[in-house]
């Protein structure tokens, strides 16, 4: 059950608010702001205890402050995303995962609405954006939050739809209510297709932690299942993998049979019309099949600055190459100037960020090694070298874990569907210790 939800800018104003059970006072936003200086001023280097030490970012960019903070009345609920803060006061009876859960589905749906979710596109589509928040709760219990279902209610903003939509907000006309419905909630009755496809993403992204000497401290993959559906009727579809063992941790689309995923490990579903995800999971990976590339750097310390040499050596992707790879060197905050060369790619020094940012390209095992030498000047005698080196890429037509698509049955519908399936592995979270 939720209450009241506020959307907050870096500067912490309120950009919207919505209210489904009473009305909170906006002094709780206030109350919020305090409770996040109190927390940043109680963490170590902070204004209080570096005695004047000032922060002169706001402290909404900082992901140190807690997702849920406590007053004397609420719970502050709070999730940080692109610089807006979306806050949720409750009661203390309410489950805060649920909370959670239902404010990341709301990012989600405006994402899917305006593409971007910044302060700008909210202001732009403000309408919309209520209407929406109108929608998916019902006196602060959720009600409607599949996208296909919401689009036969609420219009996109396109310009047209925009003039449409304020202007019948204006004269209090209700959203359109949809033509065909379902016992279904997501999926509307009446779908008819001359082709009937559906498509299946299967998109995992690599988190890992490497030590200096090559060894994986940490590494796991997480992957998203995104479905793009065009089949008419009512199917029902069931989706058996190769080696569904691999994956752990799972959060299932609504659509899918749980019990049937628990005894059997096969998705049984009825999909949801146009594009939606799946199934999102956790794999581990053991350290012979984790990291496609393997990356070696030396970064030696020198009176006024340093000298690295860092090299990277493709491993076996089943002969797929690994495309935009990327390597981002930081240098130390007192770099005042880089000198580098190499073989392949191009790089470049960002003098603001104090970093170096080396585009490499496309990889394969027949390749030479990539190599990245060069020094650094810095203003201050034998600088901090602890760095933590960043990697980008992407395989397609490849997964990490090993999950694979074994059969896809239809029924309940007697045509022919065609099903597509592809597989990318690309870099999430990796750092690399020097």
């Amino acid at each position: 059950m939720i209450n009241s939800l506020f959307v907050l800018n870096k500067q912490g104003k309120i950009i919207i608010e919505k209210h489904w059970r009473g009305i909170i006072s906006r002094q709780i936003v206030d109350v919020f702001n305090d409770e996040c200086t109190k927390f940043m001023n109680s963490l170590p280097g902070s204004m209080e205890e570096s005695g004047g030490f000032s922060i002169k970012e706001p402290f909404f960019t900082r992901d140190d402050v807690p997702p849920v903070l406590e007053t004397n009345k609420y719970w502050l609920l709070n999730v940080l995303r692109d610089d807006l803060t979306w806050l949720c006061p409750v009661e203390r009876e309410v489950d805060p995962m649920l909370v959670f859960e239902f404010i990341h589905r709301i990012i989600d749906i405006l994402t899917d609405y305006l593409g971007d979710v910044s302060e700008s596109s909210i202001r732009e589509n403000f309408v919309t954006v209520y209407q929406l928040l109108e929608e998916m709760l019902d006196y602060g219990y959720p009600l409607t939050t599949e996208p296909n279902a919401l689009k036969e209610i609420i219009m996109p903003p396109t310009i047209i739809n925009k003039m449409m939509t304020t202007v019948g907000a204006a004269a209090g006309v209700a959203p359109k209510f949809p033509q065909s419905m379902s016992d279904i909630p997501w999926r509307k009755a009446g779908v008819k297709y001359t082709q009937n496809e559906i498509y299946f993403d299967i998109i995992e992204e690599i988190d890992a932690t490497i030590a200096a000497n090559g060894a994986s401290v940490s590494c796991e993959a997480h992957g998203n299942i995104q479905v793009n559906c065009k089949l008419s009727g009512m199917p029902d579809i069931s989706l058996n993998f190769v080696n569904a063992k691999v994956i752990d941790d799972v959060s299932l689309h609504p659509c899918v049979r749980y019990r049937k995923w628990d005894s059997e490990k096969i998705l049984s579903f009825v999909p949801p019309d146009g594009q939606f995800k799946l199934m999102s999971y956790r794999a581990s990976l053991s350290p012979y099949q984790a990291m496609p590339l393997q990356v070696k750097p030396q970064i030696t310390p020198t009176k006024n600055g340093g000298r690295f040499d860092i090299s990277i050596q493709p491993r076996s992707t089943d002969g797929k190459p690994i495309e935009k790879v990327v390597l981002i060197l930081p240098v130390p905050k007192s770099t005042t100037s880089v000198n580098a060369t190499c073989n392949i790619g191009q790089y470049m020094y960002d003098p603001v960020n104090k970093s170096i940012r080396w585009e490499v390209g496309k990889l394969t095992q027949r390749d030479r090694s990539p190599v990245l030498s060069g020094t650094f000047s810095t203003s201050e005698t034998n600088p901090e070298l602890g760095m933590s080196i960043g990697l980008e890429f992407q395989i397609s037509m490849y997964s990490i874990s090993g999950l694979k698509v074994d059969s896809l049955r239809l029924f309940r519908e007697s045509y022919k569907l065609y099903k597509g399936v592809r597989s990318m592995t690309k870099a999430g979270k990796i750092h690399i210790r020097t």
